[in-house]
């Protein structure tokens, strides 16, 4: 039960992930989480350095795809200035919204990472299907008042696996 919530990998930025090892765990695709992992939580300002960043993971040949709980005409406009195919309104950690960006880029499980700044959306979701999982920090502070709660029993849960030495 407790490893459903741990991560494979726990980076301060998105610019630390290691895509080679990725391709080196037969990684072929990358989900991400849209608020605060790739755009900052309620705004729709894309930073070019990331819009950069994210046109060099698919220059490597990574598939990408975005997965958000947040409203389909907020997620579609930033998927569509990415050109990336998203899921929005995917009621994470259901499986559901990942199983359809697999589809989407007709990966299995085995092949695909998800990188998330939630530990109970994201990391819970992609762990439930097997996913590779990447915690990231979160870009910005502010954020929806539940995932403040959130992240209040996120600090909880990672004092409780450290103790437990499930997480470093």
């Amino acid at each position: 039960m407790y490893r459903l919530l741990c991560p494979n990998a726990l980076v301060e930025s998105l610019f630390d992930i290691d895509f080679e090892q990725l391709k080196n765990q037969g990684i072929k695709g990358i989900i991400f989480d849209l608020d605060n992992t790739i755009i900052p939580w309620d705004s729709s300002d894309m930073c070019p350095t990331i819009c950069a960043w994210l046109e060099q993971v698919a220059a490597q040949g990574f598939k990408i795809s975005i997965v958000s709980n947040n409203w389909h005409k907020r997620v579609r406009k930033i998927a569509q200035r990415l050109d990336v195919p998203f899921v929005a309104r995917a009621y994470k950690p259901a499986k559901n919204g990942f199983r359809r960006a697999l589809s989407v880029m007709s990966l299995g499980a085995n092949e695909a990472a998800v990188v998330g700044d939630q530990l109970f959306t994201d990391v819970l979701g992609g762990n439930r299907l097997g996913l590779c999982t990447i915690w990231v920090k979160p870009l910005n502070p502010q954020e929806f008042v539940g995932t403040k709660i959130q992240r209040y029993m996120e600090r909880w849960a990672v004092k409780l696996l450290r103790a437990k030495g499930l997480m470093r």
